[in-house]
């Protein structure tokens, strides 16, 4: 298979490509490490299997897929991330990714992976994203679910893959600098982008964001 690999940090492709390399069902591997370049790349080297990262600056990896699938509908995508929350998860399935492997498995895992991508079947890694349920797995039944949990779930889940990538910087304490910088983006965009997902959650502050990150397993403790 021919094999585009979409990831910012060039060690990460680099032993990528060597433990690709060494695959017999690898035949030749292309990579870029930005989103933006995902297009014009899967134009130019017509591959099998795309295996994305989503922690990236500029349009992000979630924006990048949905891009892609717009592009070719057919596109096999593997997100490979290091983010296993299970919201993460439920956001690149919805953007037309196909499977999901955390950069924390076991070669033999990204492997599997990327051959039952290739075989048609979706793959989600046993193991990864268990702390919460799915955006849209709302039991109404337990105690633990509540009236404003469900309208978190469902104003999270009409945050554009954008939105989605500062709300998760901010919730994590990062001012608006450290995320414009993170993403590649301006500083008046990220606080537009702070503004409105606060607008669409209807908080005010920092904190009231990091407690809604946090209930709904998009971080960590």
């Amino acid at each position: 298979m021919r094999v585009l690999l979409v990831d910012d940090h060039a060690v990460v492709r680099a032993g990528f490509k060597m433990l690709l390399s060494a695959q017999p069902y690898v035949d030749q591997i292309s990579s870029v490490e930005r989103g933006e370049l995902v297009g014009h790349e899967y134009q130019r080297f017509q591959p099998d299997i795309v295996v994305m990262d989503l922690s990236m600056p500029g349009i992000g990896g979630l924006e990048a897929i949905r891009r892609l699938i717009k592009q070719d509908k057919d596109a096999n995508v593997l997100v490979y991330s290091i983010h296993d929350e299970a919201i993460y998860i439920e956001r690149a399935m919805q953007a037309g990714a196909k499977g999901y492997v955390s950069k924390n498995s076991a070669p033999e895992i990204l492997s599997d992976a990327m051959q039952s991508v290739m075989s048609g079947e979706q793959f989600i890694e046993c193991d990864i994203g268990d702390e919460a349920p799915l955006v849209n797995e709302v039991d109404d039944d337990t105690e633990q679910t509540t009236n404003l949990e469900v309208q978190y779930r469902a104003a999270i889940d009409a945050l554009s893959p954008r939105e989605f990538d500062v709300l998760c910087l901010i919730a994590r304490g990062m001012t608006n600098s450290d995320a414009s910088e993170k993403l590649c983006l301006s500083y008046k965009t990220v606080a537009n982008y702070n503004t409105q997902i606060k607008h669409k959650l209807n908080v005010s502050t920092v904190a009231e964001l990091a407690h809604i990150a946090i209930m709904l397993g998009i971080i960590k403790h």
